[in-house]
């Protein structure tokens, strides 16, 4: 089998990286499986559960580490020297990310912390309303960044500061995306957050790969701004969906009336 750009496959990302040539890819943006099993279809998430797909593959607790481990070395084969790689995680197997991280080599830029709008109830701890993301390299001196992606230097925010310098604070207050009345899946990143990486760590032409690639947000996102895209799933019905988003060039798919 063959793998060409602008596809995602049906497949485990750590069999479909291997049959990608080194050191091709320029940036990876994944959200991998969470390893708490998460059920994305709750009511606590504030969702109507049949717009939501099934099917979201979760990774034993036990397992979490070996299975970072493994996929990450495949991504850092295949990541150019002159790359970056975006990892996003929750905090209770954060530990697994970071050690993995520094097990395969890849050198940590920023430890991002995005701030969402809201977070489940608890009663017993605060509640978690942010989410992690790890940027990383291969090589810090060949990484490529592109500070005036989004704002020249000298433009001021609407509160007269520096709207760059706000901008590239590493805490993202940006809100996660309500789809009411259309088909979704457990997860999602929100397109601006991603949108915002592949700014100011891409440019038109380059080669973009998401190993998790769930709702095909990455996907989608890349193809707007003129990005190359690959990326993997392996839940046929959420495969779908990111397929049928890629092909019809739609951002959001209406729920089917039952």
């Amino acid at each position: 089998m063959s793998l060409q750009l602008d596809q995602i496959y049906l497949m485990d990302c750590r069999e479909g990286m291997k049959q990608m040539p080194e050191e091709s890819v320029d940036l990876i943006v994944t959200d991998p499986p969470f390893g708490i099993s998460f059920r994305g279809r709750r009511s606590n998430y504030n969702r109507t559960q049949e717009r939501v797909l099934e099917g979201y593959n979760e990774i034993p607790e036990e397992e979490y580490y070996a299975f970072t481990l493994s996929w990450m070395r495949e991504a850092s084969r295949v990541l150019k020297e002159s790359g970056s790689m975006y990892v996003f995680s929750g905090w209770n197997n954060l530990r697994d990310i970071l050690n993995a991280l520094h097990e395969v080599g890849l050198q940590t830029v920023n430890h991002i912390i995005w701030k969402y709008q809201f977070g489940v109830y608890t009663r017993r701890r605060f509640v978690t309303s942010h989410y992690h993301c790890l940027y990383v390299c291969k090589n810090d001196r060949l990484r490529r960044f592109y500070p005036e992606a989004r704002f020249p230097a000298d433009e001021r925010s609407p509160d007269g500061g520096n709207a760059r310098y706000r901008d590239m604070e590493d805490v993202w207050n940006i809100p996660r995306e309500y789809w009411n009345g259309d088909m979704k899946t457990p997860t999602k990143l929100p397109s601006a957050l991603v949108q915002k990486i592949l700014q100011y760590s891409s440019q038109e032409g380059d080669v973009v790969l998401d190993p998790f690639l769930g709702s095909g947000q990455v996907a989608v996102v890349a193809q707007q701004m003129g990005r190359h895209y690959i990326g993997f799933e392996i839940v046929p019905e959420i495969y779908e969906f990111a397929l049928r988003r890629l092909r019809e060039g739609v951002y959001r798919l209406k729920a089917v009336s039952r």
